[in-house]
């Protein structure tokens, strides 16, 4: 049972009536029974909330920054009607919208609500109860409960990083022999004979074919197709911290807006989401050019394992690997890492390492057991850097600002000293500022490509 604000309104009018009654002896008995009837016949002829049937239908996947309707079908098979209010309770993260509907049931009928979710994180976002307050013809009681009804909301990375696809499919359409602009290097494949122009490489001249014609003849190539291309995402402690600004705000936070609590910076997505909008990107790129794509994420072990998608599945097996993961914050097992690659990729492949140039994370953990993953594959270790150490290090004017900038410029010392043992390791190193990782990444792929060494 649940009292109104009408009944609350009435408790306060009985009680102003009593004092100031001169005499308050039978008013007080006569208001309070009055009270108490309202109360007990409303209650009594308030619907039902107990035999109500619930039951949902709608989207179980949306990107997160997307809204999605999720229906909610009520049932009244009581004799009364249930009219009132109903709350479709989700998690805050969810973004549920609007918190309370009304509700008006006749008894034997149904009636459809809709609740609207704008997720504000990654995950499977949970419905948790279903509560009616069904309201007694007065206004005054209500009848309140709470149900069960059971449904789940998969909330899968943006991948806002697929505006630089057309650009990235444009190069490497170039590197296939499409377009006009041909490339030579080691590892391609040849592809077809045309007459010489000034400034072709003089070593790719076919001088068999020649003889046989009155011009100069060229070999063209393009890229080998049908190669290994293993993502390798670090979720330990130091794919946690928050860089950059938010592309998509989070809950509660309402950027650019007036007053000194919101026009402060919105806090920005963790490395681990860079990433995975990074890899998202460097699998759409291979997976066009003919590569076979693999996934993994691993922090004290393996996370999730993507193996032998076809193209067409690809990108939605690794959205939907992706969306339960979150950062642990336990240092990752580099020694696990590289021998769960060595175990999945027995043939040469290229490796992609998402993770933080942390000097003290990867000089305790990645770059002892390295030499034995750089001796068989190909890496490529690509880094979010934070945009706020670059900001430090130009700090000045007070004691303070000159420490800041001490501390950045330590910081990006260290940065680059891993990035010069990486590469004498002929690891190659993407290092670059969150809104950057993704084009950069598929940069080095492409140009990898170009130069014949994948």
């Amino acid at each position: 049972m649940a009292l109104t604000g009408r009944a609350a309104l009435l408790a306060l009018l009985g009680t102003l009536a009593v004092l100031l009654a001169p005499r308050p002896g039978p008013a007080v008995a006569g208001v309070a029974l009055l009270i108490v009837a309202l109360v007990v016949v409303d209650l009594l002829l308030a619907g039902s909330v107990r035999p109500l049937r619930f039951t949902r239908s709608g989207e179980r996947l949306v990107r997160l920054g997307e809204s999605v309707a999720v229906e909610l079908i009520v049932e009244n098979p009581g004799s009364r009607r249930a009219r009132g209010v109903l709350r479709d309770a989700w998690p805050p993260s969810a973004g549920a919208t609007p918190r309370h509907l009304p509700l008006d049931v006749p008894p034997g009928e149904r009636r459809r609500l809709v609740t609207t979710l704008t997720p504000t994180r990654r995950g499977d976002r949970e419905a948790v109860t279903v509560t009616v307050r069904s309201l007694g013809p007065l206004g005054v009681a209500a009848r309140q409960g709470s149900h069960r009804v059971p449904w789940s909301v998969r909330v899968l990375p943006p991948f806002l990083s697929r505006k630089h696809l057309p650009a990235k499919l444009s190069k490497l359409r170039e590197l296939e022999g499409r377009h006009p602009s041909m490339i030579r290097g080691q590892g391609t494949e040849f592809d077809s004979l045309r007459e010489y122009v000034v400034g072709d490489d003089v070593r790719s001249i076919d001088w068999r074919a020649t003889a046989r014609r009155n011009d100069v003849v060229v070999r063209t190539w393009r890229p080998e197709r049908d190669r290994r291309v293993l993502i390798v995402l670090d979720t330990g402690r130091t794919s946690a911290g928050r860089v950059g600004t938010a592309p998509i705000p989070l809950a509660g936070e309402v950027p650019g807006g007036a007053g000194r609590e919101r026009s402060r910076v919105v806090p920005g997505w963790p490395r681990l989401d860079w990433s995975m909008d990074a890899a998202l990107l460097l699998a759409a790129l291979a997976s066009r050019a003919g590569d076979r794509v693999d996934f993994m994420a691993h922090d004290r072990g393996v996370r999730a394992w993507v193996s032998g998608t076809g193209r067409t599945e690809l990108m939605s097996s690794l959205v939907n690997a992706m969306a339960p993961i979150e950062a642990e914050l336990v240092e990752a097992d580099s020694a696990g890492m590289v021998a769960a690659v060595m175990a999945r990729a027995r043939r040469r492949c290229l490796v992609v390492v998402l993770t933080d140039l942390n000097p003290a994370a990867l000089e305790e953990g990645l770059l002892p057991v390295l030499p034995r993953l750089s001796s068989r594959h190909l890496v490529l270790l690509a880094a979010v850097s934070d945009p706020q150490v670059a900001e430090m290090a130009a700090g000045r004017g007070t004691s303070e600002l000159v420490y800041g900038a001490a501390a950045a410029e330590h910081l990006s010392a260290g940065r680059r000293r891993i990035t010069a043992l990486l590469r004498r390791q002929g690891v190659e190193v993407v290092d670059t500022a969150p809104e950057q990782i993704a084009p950069a990444l598929a940069d080095a792929y492409l140009a990898l490509k170009a130069a014949g060494r994948l």
